[in-house]
């Protein structure tokens, strides 16, 4: 092997080169070894036969190098590889300058992790920097890969940003989608999924979305969407973060079509008349003003009442009526300030307006350091209740101040029992109120739905002018345990290394007087909504400000808990809750004793969960509620869970037996299948059916999937759905979800 090692001022009094020297600059020496011939003529080092070069934080290998000490360039020839600080460049040719550190290459590529490039010529542009043309980026390391970005020019900066002109995107040697520019950050995921699908409803489809930086602040998703039957859809939907830290955020979600089939409905409820143009636009933000002042933003126009329903299925289930709110709060330790405004953007949807509400919160804090605290909310408010287009309801509105206050004592006697007695007191003022003397009433004789309650709604409003309610409220809190070990309760089957039983009685008496004798002369606006569990008898948990009545109720139950260790950690192995009201006096119930309550859950090992939550009706006439869930993973491979919700004789809810059957298996690294079934017993009709197989393409995850639905009483509704999803740059996602939800796949 010989080796050429020279300093700049051995170039100026030397004429012969030595079989192994040095050549370099004063800054920065070259070495250069190689295992065939070198030799240094007319200032010209040359060498043969793997060659190795050395030069400050650069290496450099290949066949055949020149180096120039005037222009300070290295040629190299034939397998070359440079390594550099900032990464690997591969190709047959390149020029390296010494002082400047850019690297001229033609066909060269590079691998800066996790991603590669590589293009007819790499040029080095600054530091940790290199410009590319005729590029080609991807993430897949394979000589064929999957998917790239072909561009004019690609710019690299290492660590940060890749900035493309002229960029078309390939799967495979398929061209399917162009940018004529592409800024795509580093830190951030860069993403393409496209879903060929069928839905009855839709008729053959193809559904993409790309997901994309704008800058390092700002991330955007392009959504082009074709449906056979409805035509073709467009949605933008940057994301951005602003503000100090980049802690403020703001989401903004469009979507528009030219529905050519708007009156397909697979349900039956009626829809009239719907205007072929249709569209949705959202917006979610929250801006940081200071550390303690900051605004939210809850915004949803659509163009109709079912958009959501036809094109967001998923978000739908969750939200068939979004919100429009605008909010900017206050914070303190012990206290918040807010000023609200909620209004009815969509007039086919019923809202409660606040334009505006202000309202102060203070939280349970100690009244001069003392053991009495205090906590209370009082708010101001400019109400309107708006019913929806083509309802029969009159709307109605009114001023409200609402100043509300109370005080505790909590406090433990004998070292185990905590006792917190509580006493309050509310003031309302509303300008306006329901004249009862001119409003017909018809209450129910159902004891489970309150006498407020019977005003029929599609009637005339009659005031009855402004009303001053106080409200008083007292009652007490109490609670103790007591608990007991057993070391030897050793069984590796039920997942027990000792156990401990905890015994925890409580309860709550709430005794509150109006002095309104009927809440239903109050314009019901934050107002009593039907559930299934029992109301809170605290305030101010109690949030129904407009439905307050007069009531005595005592709530009394048991908690039991046994807990185990696992992993070095206390985990409850089993908890049982039993609790009952007793209704001295009840306006939402007027039974005696409500509904019996039983809350149990149960985890013996990690792989398996059960729960169930019941009321029935014991000792007076009631509804019965029993919901199931079980969640099992047996082996690593294999997760199922089965849930069951019945219902029955509920005066608000109609009487449900419903299953929901679910389960997930991965064959290998490569394959998946999953399942879901939803069946309601009471009608003896599979409501959903769900049948979906995964495959990982390295860099892609592919999915099928198929559907049906039976929505009551409509035309049933099926589907099919193939999903191509890339994994993310730098990180990947896996796609589990199959929902023909039109332009949000992953909800």
């Amino acid at each position: 092997m010989r080796k050429l090692f020279l300093p700049i001022f051995a170039l100026l009094g030397v004429a012969a080169l030595a079989p192994a020297a040095e050549v370099g600059t004063q800054k920065q020496p070259i070495e250069i070894t190689a295992t065939g011939d070198t030799n240094y003529q007319e200032g010209i080092a040359t060498a043969h036969g793997d060659v190795v070069i050395h030069a400050g934080d650069t290496d450099i290998y290949c066949d055949s190098a020149r180096y120039n000490p005037k222009t300070h360039e290295i040629f190299s020839d034939g397998h070359v590889r440079i390594y550099r600080t900032v990464g690997l460049f591969v190709g047959d040719h390149a020029i390296y300058n010494t002082e400047t550190k850019i690297i001229q290459a033609v066909d060269m590529r590079t691998d800066k992790n996790p991603y590669l490039v590589s293009g007819s010529n790499v040029t080095t542009i600054s530091e940790g920097a290199f410009l590319v043309k005729k590029g080609a980026f991807t993430t897949h390391d394979s000589s064929n890969p999957d998917f790239r970005l072909q561009a004019k020019t690609v710019r690299v900066y290492e660590n940060d940003r890749v900035i493309f002109q002229n960029a078309t995107f390939y799967v495979r040697n398929i061209p399917v989608f162009w940018w004529p520019y592409l800024y795509q950050s580093l830190d951030d995921a860069f993403s393409y999924m496209i879903s060929p699908a069928f839905l009855s409803s839709w008729g053959p489809s193809m559904l993409t979305r790309v997901s994309m930086p704008i800058t390092d602040d700002i991330k955007t998703q392009i959504r082009l969407d074709y449906r056979w039957k409805r035509g073709v859809a467009f949605g933008l939907e940057p994301d951005m973060r602003y503000g100090t830290d980049k802690k403020s955020w703001a989401r903004i979600r469009t979507y528009f079509l030219q529905d050519n089939n708007p009156d397909i409905n697979t349900t039956s409820v009626p829809r009239g008349d719907l205007s072929e143009g249709r569209y949705r636009v959202s917006l979610q933000s929250r801006t940081n003003f200071t550390e303690d002042i900051y605004g939210i933003a809850d915004i949803t126009k659509l163009s109709d009442a079912f958009v959501l329903q036809d094109f967001y299925q998923s978000e739908f289930q969750l939200n068939p009526q979004p919100d429009n709110v605008v909010a900017v709060t206050k914070t303190h330790p012990i206290y918040t300030l807010t000023a609200i405004a909620r209004f009815q953007a969509n007039v086919f949807f019923e809202q409660t307006e606040r334009l505006p509400e202000v309202v102060l919160d203070i939280v349970r804090t100690p009244l001069f350091g003392g053991p009495i605290f205090y906590e209370g909310e009082t708010g101001i408010a400019d109400l309107h209740r708006s019913f929806g287009t083509g309802s029969t309801s009159q709307d109605y509105a009114t001023l409200r101040f609402d100043s509300f206050h109370q005080f505790l004592y909590p406090n433990t006697y004998f070292g185990w029992l905590s006792v917190v007695p509580r006493v309050g007191f509310r003031a309302t003022y509303y300008d306006q109120t329901r004249d009862l003397g001119k409003t017909p009433l018809i209450p129910s004789d159902n004891p489970l739905i309150p006498d407020f309650l019977s005003v029929d709604l599609t009637q005339p409003v009659q005031y009855g002018g402004p009303t001053f309610r106080t409200v008083v409220n007292a009652g007490v809190e109490a609670s103790f345990k007591v608990s007991r070990e057993w070391e030897g309760a050793q069984n590796s089957s039920l997942g027990l290394d000792g156990l401990r039983h905890i015994f925890q009685p409580f309860t709550n008496f709430s005794w509150v007087s109006s002095s309104n004798s009927n809440p239903a002369s109050i314009l019901q606006f934050d107002r009593y909504q039907p559930a299934t569990q029992l109301q809170p008898i605290d305030f101010p948990q109690f949030t129904s400000v407009d439905s307050i009545d007069s009531w005595t109720i005592w709530r009394l139950g048991v908690r039991n808990r046994l807990q185990t260790r696992r992993d070095d950690m206390t985990v409850s192995w089993l908890e049982v809750e039993t609790y009952i009201d007793v209704n001295f006096n009840n306006p939402f119930d007027k039974t005696q004793y409500s509904n019996l309550f039983n809350k149990i859950n149960f985890n013996p090992v990690p792989w398996m969960s059960f729960g169930i939550a019941s009321q029935v009706p014991v000792f007076e006439k009631g509804f019965t509620e029993i919901d199931t869930n079980v969640s099992i993973q047996p082996i690593a491979n294999l997760q199922v869970s089965l849930a069951h919700r019945y219902l029955n004789s509920n005066p608000f809810f109609d009487n449900s037996s419903l299953y929901v059957l679910s389960g997930y298996y991965r064959f290998n690294d490569n394959w998946g299948i999953g399942v879901r079934e939803q069946y309601e017993g009471t009608t003896g009709v599979i409501e959903e059916q769900r049948f979906s197989v995964y495959r990982d393409l390295t860099s892609w995850v592919a999915s099928v999937g198929a559907i049906i639905r039976d929505n009551g009483g409509g035309a049933k509704e099926y589907g099919v759905l193939v999903t191509f999803t890339l994994k993310a740059l730098p990180k990947f996602s896996f796609d589990l979800n199959f929902d023909p939800g039109g332009t949000n796949q992953t909800q």
